[in-house]
């Protein structure tokens, strides 16, 4: 319960926070990171590129550990893809419940 004396100690004319809440604040974050993940995928994918090849002579990575790279890249992102995904769904429906409740 509140009385007249702690009404006359709040400010008039407060503004709300500028903070936005944790589960909004965490979920534009990961939404921010899914947008960088293909730029991420792009760089990683074509990181090959400049590795030595055969006519560099003893230094050159054989073409099989280069397919293995990739592949293992590929493995990786379609997990951190689906990493994010399940997060991402998971913060919504908490958020969701919080909304029926007011």
């Amino acid at each position: 319960m509140t009385s007249d004396s702690d009404i006359d100690q709040i400010p008039k004319g407060k503004r709300s926070s500028l903070f936005l809440g944790r589960q909004s604040y965490r979920r534009r974050r990961l939404a921010d990171a899914a947008r960088l993940l293909p730029f991420l995928g792009a760089a990683l994918l074509a990181l090959p590129l400049l590795w030595p090849d055969q006519s560099a002579g003893d230094d050159a990575v054989p073409l099989s550990s280069a397919m293995l790279y990739i592949f293992v890249c590929w493995g990786v992102l379609i997990a951190i893809g689906l990493i994010f995904g399940l997060t991402a769904r998971g913060l919504g429906v908490r958020d969701d419940i919080g909304a029926d409740k007011d």
